[in-house]
This record gives structure tokens, C-alpha cells and sequence, in this order.
């Protein structure tokens, strides 16, 4: 993963959006506090944060998760997988 990579995920993060790499965070572990601003708080200031995995399938329970986390907050029905 690169400095670019992580630059154009955090355009989708400050969109709102749940960016999960499949790749650990070394472009942006610089201490604990900026780790956990990014993959946990962030969510609460622009909507969006990032998630950093290197199974793909845990990548994809998470992202599966997260889309059934916001449709309960929509009162949607639940989508059979």
C-alpha cells in the first residue's frame, strides 16, 4: 500500500464512505492515537472511517456488517446472503 493509496481512500472516508484496505496501515501508523482517530472516531466527525484487514474474507464480513449496521439504522429489512 502507498502514501497514494491511502490519500485517495481518505477521499472516500471524508465522503462518508467505509474504506476497508486489504493491507496493514503502515503509511499511517505513526502513533496509536492517530491509528485509532482514523480507523474508529473519524466515523463520527465526516461518516466515514477506514478499516485495515489482510484476510479477505474478514474483509468482506466486515464490509457485510457494516452495510446491515446502517440498513437496521434505516429500518430496512434484513437481506438474506
Amino acid at each position: 500500500m502507498s502514501e497514494k493509496a491511502i490519500t485517495i481512500g481518505l477521499y472516500f472516508v471524508a465522503s462518508g464512505v467505509y474504506t476497508v484496505f486489504g493491507a496493514s496501515p503502515f503509511a499511517v501508523i505513526g502513533s496509536q492515537n492517530l491509528t485509532n482517530y482514523l480507523t474508529h472516531e473519524l466515523e463520527d466527525v465526516v461518516g466515514g472511517r477506514f478499516e485495515f484487514c489482510d484476510d479477505p474474507f474478514k474483509m468482506a464480513k466486515l464490509m457485510i456488517e457494516h452495510i446491515d449496521k446502517k440498513r437496521k439504522a434505516l429500518n430496512l429489512k434484513p437481506v438474506m446472503y
